[in-house]
Protein backbone atom coordinates (compact mmCIF):
# COMPACT_ATOMS: atom_id res chain seq x y z
CA UNK A 1 0.00 0.00 0.00
CA UNK A 2 1.61 3.34 -0.71
CA UNK A 3 2.30 6.05 1.75
CA UNK A 4 -0.13 8.43 2.80
CA UNK A 5 -0.10 11.80 4.09
CA UNK A 6 2.93 13.16 5.82
CA UNK A 7 3.30 14.96 9.43
CA UNK A 8 6.14 16.71 10.34
CA UNK A 9 7.03 15.97 13.89
CA UNK A 10 9.59 16.87 16.22
CA UNK A 11 10.12 14.09 19.12
CA UNK A 12 11.26 15.44 22.60
CA UNK A 13 11.58 14.35 26.18
CA UNK A 14 8.96 16.16 28.96
CA UNK A 15 9.78 16.03 31.98
CA UNK A 16 6.34 14.44 33.34
CA UNK A 17 6.84 13.86 36.97
CA UNK A 18 4.14 12.27 39.53
CA UNK A 19 3.81 13.41 43.51
CA UNK A 20 4.83 11.36 45.72
CA UNK A 21 4.30 10.86 49.94
CA UNK A 22 6.16 8.67 51.98
CA UNK A 23 4.04 6.20 54.63
CA UNK A 24 5.93 7.51 57.42
CA UNK A 25 4.54 11.56 56.75
CA UNK A 26 0.82 9.49 56.10
CA UNK A 27 -0.33 13.07 53.99
CA UNK A 28 -2.67 13.00 51.10
CA UNK A 29 -0.87 12.59 47.66
CA UNK A 30 -0.87 15.82 45.78
CA UNK A 31 -0.07 17.17 42.53
CA UNK A 32 -2.43 17.12 39.58
CA UNK A 33 -4.64 14.62 38.78
CA UNK A 34 -3.92 12.04 36.17
CA UNK A 35 0.11 13.21 36.05
CA UNK A 36 2.10 10.27 34.91
CA UNK A 37 5.95 10.07 36.37
CA UNK A 38 7.26 8.81 33.19
CA UNK A 39 8.81 10.30 30.60
CA UNK A 40 6.74 10.29 27.05
CA UNK A 41 8.13 10.99 23.51
CA UNK A 42 6.10 13.23 21.89
CA UNK A 43 5.22 14.30 18.77
CA UNK A 44 4.01 17.59 17.67
CA UNK A 45 2.19 18.25 13.48
CA UNK A 46 1.57 21.57 12.69
CA UNK A 47 0.02 19.96 8.86
CA UNK A 48 -3.46 20.62 7.49
CA UNK A 49 -4.19 16.93 7.72
CA UNK A 50 -7.73 16.40 8.53
CA UNK A 51 -9.23 14.24 11.84
CA UNK A 52 -8.78 10.64 9.94
CA UNK A 53 -5.00 10.81 9.77
CA UNK A 54 -3.46 8.09 11.87
CA UNK A 55 -6.81 7.28 13.63
CA UNK A 56 -7.26 4.29 15.08
CA UNK A 57 -5.64 0.96 14.54
CA UNK A 58 -3.82 2.80 11.48
CA UNK A 59 0.11 2.83 11.44
CA UNK A 60 2.85 5.69 11.11
CA UNK A 61 6.35 5.97 10.19
CA UNK A 62 9.93 6.00 11.06
CA UNK A 63 11.47 9.39 11.56
CA UNK A 64 11.15 13.14 11.89
CA UNK A 65 8.62 13.35 9.05
CA UNK A 66 5.94 10.59 10.24
CA UNK A 67 4.04 9.14 7.48
CA UNK A 68 0.65 7.31 7.49
CA UNK A 69 1.35 3.90 6.00
CA UNK A 70 0.04 0.46 5.68
CA UNK A 71 0.88 -1.78 8.80
CA UNK A 72 2.14 -4.48 6.74
CA UNK A 73 4.65 -2.05 4.97
CA UNK A 74 8.76 -2.10 5.98
CA UNK A 75 8.53 1.41 7.00
CA UNK A 76 5.89 1.00 9.22
CA UNK A 77 7.03 1.81 12.79
CA UNK A 78 4.12 2.23 15.47
CA UNK A 79 0.26 1.68 15.65
CA UNK A 80 -2.19 3.98 17.06
CA UNK A 81 -3.93 2.43 20.03
CA UNK A 82 -6.60 5.45 20.34
CA UNK A 83 -7.14 8.79 19.21
CA UNK A 84 -8.62 11.58 20.96
CA UNK A 85 -9.44 15.66 19.57
CA UNK A 86 -7.70 18.10 22.35
CA UNK A 87 -4.72 18.21 24.09
CA UNK A 88 -3.43 14.90 26.15
CA UNK A 89 -3.54 16.85 29.90
CA UNK A 90 -7.24 18.28 28.62
CA UNK A 91 -8.56 14.75 27.06
CA UNK A 92 -8.47 11.00 28.31
CA UNK A 93 -5.77 9.18 29.21
CA UNK A 94 -4.17 7.37 26.49
CA UNK A 95 -4.02 3.36 27.28
CA UNK A 96 -1.70 2.08 29.74
CA UNK A 97 0.71 0.40 26.64
CA UNK A 98 1.08 3.19 25.31
CA UNK A 99 4.77 4.20 24.31
CA UNK A 100 4.68 7.81 23.05
CA UNK A 101 2.18 10.37 22.23
CA UNK A 102 1.79 12.28 18.99
CA UNK A 103 0.19 15.21 19.15
CA UNK A 104 -1.23 16.30 15.61
CA UNK A 105 -2.61 19.55 14.75
CA UNK A 106 -4.88 21.04 11.90
CA UNK A 107 -2.92 24.15 11.22
CA UNK A 108 -2.21 27.12 13.39
CA UNK A 109 -2.45 27.31 17.29
CA UNK A 110 -6.51 28.44 17.07
CA UNK A 111 -6.81 25.12 14.88
CA UNK A 112 -8.18 22.18 16.79
CA UNK A 113 -6.34 19.99 18.06
CA UNK A 114 -6.00 16.27 18.23
CA UNK A 115 -3.50 13.11 19.61
CA UNK A 116 -2.51 9.68 18.88
CA UNK A 117 -1.71 7.14 21.64
CA UNK A 118 0.90 4.85 19.81
CA UNK A 119 2.95 1.43 20.15
CA UNK A 120 5.66 0.51 18.51
CA UNK A 121 5.49 -2.53 16.45
CA UNK A 122 8.53 -3.90 18.04
CA UNK A 123 10.56 -3.75 20.76
CA UNK A 124 11.80 -1.78 22.61
CA UNK A 125 8.19 -1.00 24.93
CA UNK A 126 9.12 1.56 27.02
CA UNK A 127 5.35 1.86 27.85
CA UNK A 128 5.38 -1.88 29.71
CA UNK A 129 5.57 -1.85 33.18
CA UNK A 130 8.92 -1.68 34.70
CA UNK A 131 10.78 -0.39 30.93
CA UNK A 132 10.63 3.01 32.40
CA UNK A 133 8.73 5.42 30.18
CA UNK A 134 5.79 5.95 28.22
CA UNK A 135 3.08 8.41 29.12
CA UNK A 136 1.55 6.52 32.08
CA UNK A 137 2.47 4.90 35.18
CA UNK A 138 1.22 1.73 35.87
CA UNK A 139 1.57 -1.11 38.12
CA UNK A 140 4.61 -2.74 37.58
CA UNK A 141 6.58 0.35 37.19
CA UNK A 142 9.66 1.90 39.44
CA UNK A 143 10.48 5.13 40.19
CA UNK A 144 13.25 7.12 41.92
CA UNK A 145 12.99 10.34 43.72
CA UNK A 146 13.35 13.22 41.35
CA UNK A 147 12.76 16.36 43.36
CA UNK A 148 10.95 17.40 47.08
CA UNK A 149 7.63 15.83 46.75
CA UNK A 150 7.99 14.44 43.34
CA UNK A 151 9.20 11.13 41.53
CA UNK A 152 10.02 10.49 38.16
CA UNK A 153 9.81 6.75 36.12
CA UNK A 154 12.76 4.67 35.42
CA UNK A 155 13.65 1.18 34.85
CA UNK A 156 13.10 -1.53 37.14
CA UNK A 157 16.40 -3.72 35.60
CA UNK A 158 18.27 -0.53 36.89
CA UNK A 159 19.50 0.35 32.76
CA UNK A 160 17.93 3.50 33.26
CA UNK A 161 19.72 7.10 34.21
CA UNK A 162 19.02 6.58 37.34
CA UNK A 163 18.45 3.18 39.54
CA UNK A 164 15.35 2.44 41.07
CA UNK A 165 14.26 3.32 44.24
CA UNK A 166 10.27 2.35 44.64
CA UNK A 167 8.68 0.06 42.52
CA UNK A 168 4.56 0.24 42.55
CA UNK A 169 3.00 -2.92 43.39
CA UNK A 170 -0.90 -2.19 43.41
CA UNK A 171 -3.27 0.60 42.56
CA UNK A 172 -6.40 1.29 44.78
CA UNK A 173 -8.89 4.00 44.91
CA UNK A 174 -7.73 5.36 48.31
CA UNK A 175 -4.92 5.44 50.07
CA UNK A 176 -5.96 3.72 52.90
CA UNK A 177 -6.23 0.86 50.80
CA UNK A 178 -2.78 0.28 50.35
CA UNK A 179 -0.81 -2.75 52.29
CA UNK A 180 0.72 -2.01 55.42
CA UNK A 181 4.01 -2.47 53.69
CA UNK A 182 3.51 0.67 51.79
CA UNK A 183 6.59 2.74 51.44
CA UNK A 184 5.05 5.41 48.72
CA UNK A 185 2.45 6.70 47.41
CA UNK A 186 2.29 7.63 43.65
CA UNK A 187 -0.80 9.55 41.64
CA UNK A 188 -1.31 7.50 38.85
CA UNK A 189 -4.76 9.22 37.80
CA UNK A 190 -7.75 7.27 36.57
CA UNK A 191 -10.64 5.24 39.06
CA UNK A 192 -7.59 3.93 41.18
CA UNK A 193 -5.43 6.59 41.15
CA UNK A 194 -3.07 5.81 44.06
CA UNK A 195 -0.31 3.71 43.56
CA UNK A 196 0.83 2.05 46.40
CA UNK A 197 4.86 1.10 46.29
CA UNK A 198 7.44 -0.63 47.89
CA UNK A 199 11.36 0.11 48.17
CA UNK A 200 13.33 -2.09 46.22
Amino acid sequence: MEERRAVRVSRVLLPVVAALVLSACRQPVTGTPGTPAGSPRVGTAATGHGPEFLGPAECGSRGEAVREVSCGSEKAAARVLARHSGTPSDGPACPPTTDFVLNISRGGPSAPRGYACMRNLESPHPGDPGQGGGPRTVVGDCVHGFRDGEVRETACDGSGERPPEFEIGSAVARRALCPDTTDLYVRLGGDRPVGCAHRV
